[in-house]
């Protein structure tokens, strides 16, 4: 086991050894914010729920304290904010059958510094003692700043470790922006029509959020049934739920590939296919 700053924290849900809990890991999420895991890595949950050989880790960076707030949450103090956000995490948990769930507790400014290793070691930390075959993270075209600073701070730790230690693995997912706009051979469809009451469950766990705030029950799900729906035109739907996603496994294979350029060449694919399709018609 790694030694962890005093500020990480760990809950296992069935209060089983927290090295045990580390170790029968297979599926893994490393995403910015309280509710982020239940909206953007949600196939992770599903893949591992009730499975006895398959686990899932979910890991928190930031520590709640920048939270949106209303309803009766609008006079709650960033302190406050704080303790009901990984009280929140930790019945989404215990509903998701998790076998660990970690927060990092890191304030938002020092996730968005680039110069903050703090964080990078913590994410490598828990990856070589979890050894997860799989791993979800925020998508690098998303348009939070922090959550970018996530998906960052997740690729530089796993390129800290040796490269047969490194998860099989790495997906991006949709949480501040979709990821309909990838080419369709290009996206990780994950089909998570399994389950929808654990799917609406899990995020209205997250009440801090919901009530007079965001309303990020509904847009969660209204999302996933939009793009089994709109994700071909010409067929029907092959899923009642889905969540589109990004492989950046060739980041973690191959350390020299950049990660602006990665992204950059992704969005102009796009762009060429946009300017092929109008200007086939005219």
């Amino acid at each position: 086991m790694q030694k962890y700053n005093e500020k990480t924290e760990f809950y296992v849900p069935d209060h089983i050894n927290l090295e045990a809990a580390f170790k029968r890991t297979t599926h893994m999420a490393v995403l910015a914010h309280h509710d982020d895991i239940e909206i953007g890595a949600f196939d992770g949950v599903l893949q591992t729920f009730q499975q006895k050989d398959k686990w899932f880790f979910g890991v928190v960076v930031t520590d709640g304290s920048g939270s949106s707030r209303g309803g009766a949450y609008k006079n709650y103090t960033n302190e406050d904010m704080m303790k009901v956000r990984n009280l929140e995490q930790k019945k989404a948990a215990m509903l998701g059958e998790y076998g660990l769930q970690a927060f990092i507790n890191a304030p938002s400014s020092q996730t968005k510094d680039p110069k903050d290793q703090v964080v990078v070691e913590e994410i490598k930390k828990m990856i070589l003692d979890a050894n997860p075959e799989v791993i979800y993270t925020h998508n690098l075209a998303d348009k939070h700043d922090t959550h970018i600073g996530v998906v960052t701070k997740t690729i530089k730790a796993i390129r800290l470790i040796e490269p047969k230690l490194r998860p099989k693995h790495l997906y991006a997912v949709e949480v501040w922006r979709d990821l309909d706009w990838l080419m369709d051979d290009e996206k990780v469809v994950f089909n998570v029509g399994g389950r929808p009451n654990l799917a609406a469950s899990l995020v209205e766990v997250f009440d801090s959020q919901i009530d007079g705030a965001k309303r990020y029950d509904l847009a969660a799900i209204g999302r996933r049934l939009a793009n089994a729906t709109f994700s071909t035109a010409h067929a029907v739907d092959q899923s009642e739920a889905v969540i589109n996603g990004m492989d950046l496994t060739p980041l973690i294979k191959d350390d020299s590939i950049d990660m602006v350029e990665f992204i950059l060449q992704a969005i102009d694919r796009f762009k060429k296919d946009v300017e092929h399709k109008i200007k086939k018609m005219l």
